[in-house]
């Protein structure tokens, strides 16, 4: 507590009469026990950043391959990531007797977001997208086409090794 201690004052003789000099002393203790018990409070009530991660449930590789149900190609989607972030993706399964047309887009909300939520891929509750990185794509680009997997909440979508007749596509697409 500030304490004021008053030192004596008239010494008897006559005159003008001076203020009293105080002298003031303040004690700390309480405030700063105040401020610890402050610090360990909020130290002890603060809830720290959860680390954002993304649940992927992997499938169960089955006992006998006959039990997998087979994917038409009017339900399949499948998107390539490729070299230099460049993305493609096409309708069907690939298969050259198709003869699908490789479409190039990009990550944005104008790119590929905007085909994944497009009537033909929303409208069929069977649609199954397959994303195909190429060799040399970048961890991040499978991280980025993920995230818009889950921004457009598109259900069923399976990470699939690359086929030589989708190399061949992306191959006659760029003309190398």
């Amino acid at each position: 507590m500030a304490q004021v201690p008053e030192s004596g004052g008239d010494s008897g003789k006559g005159g003008k009469k001076r203020a009293k000099k105080m002298s003031t002393a303040l004690d700390m203790t309480p405030m700063v026990d105040l401020a610890f018990l402050l610090l360990t409070f909020f130290m002890l009530t603060t809830t720290f950043n959860k680390p954002q991660t993304m649940e992927i449930n992997m499938p169960v590789k089955p006992d006998n391959e006959e039990e997998q149900i087979a994917l038409k190609a009017s339900n399949a989607m499948t998107i390539i990531l490729g070299e230099n972030d460049k993305l493609y993706y096409y309708f069907g399964l690939g298969d050259p007797a198709e003869n699908p047309e490789l479409v190039e887009t990009d990550y944005s909300a104008n790119g590929i977001r905007k085909v994944l939520v497009s009537p033909k891929v929303k409208s069929n509750d069977k649609m199954t997208v397959m994303i195909k990185p190429m060799d040399k794509s970048r961890y991040k680009n499978v991280v980025d086409i993920l995230d818009e997997l889950k921004i457009t909440d598109t259900k069923k979508f399976a990470l699939v090794e690359i086929a030589a007749t989708d190399k061949q596509l992306v191959q006659t697409k760029t003309g190398q």
